[in-house]
């Protein structure tokens, strides 16, 4: 089992910054993929970005040119840069993890969500 625990949410203006984290936890070996998805209310969720072991990065349009992921390997960790955020940009932000063992396959995890508000 991996455990994600998320941090950094929270209520910004528009034009403001902010960072949100997310640490794996457990039988994090054969950890792929890592990433960051979004759901606004009565929305589908979606894709912000996403981050490979080897630091290939894919990010939604509509977040290029603002937003920036991280990751550091050693502790299990992806991080969001949030900047020049935008009231569209309000949301729970879920972070996830793939992982793939011979023994296991593919697995994939989420955390908890964390709430983002841009306030005009």
């Amino acid at each position: 089992q991996v455990q994600l625990v998320e941090s950094g949410g929270g209520l910004v203006q528009a034009g403001g910054s902010l960072r949100l984290s997310c640490a794996a936890s457990g039988s994090t070996f054969g950890t792929t993929i890592m990433g960051w998805y979004r759901q606004a209310p009565g929305k589908e969720r979606e894709l912000v970005a996403t981050i490979t072991s080897g630091g290939s990065t894919n990010y939604a349009d509509s977040v290029k040119g603002r937003f920036t992921v991280s990751r550091d390997n050693a502790k299990n960790s992806v991080y969001l840069q949030m900047n020049s955020l935008k009231p569209g940009d309000t949301a729970v932000y879920y972070c996830k993890i793939t992982l793939w063992t011979w023994l296991e396959g593919t697995r994939e995890y989420w955390g908890q969500g964390t709430h983002v508000t841009v306030s005009s």
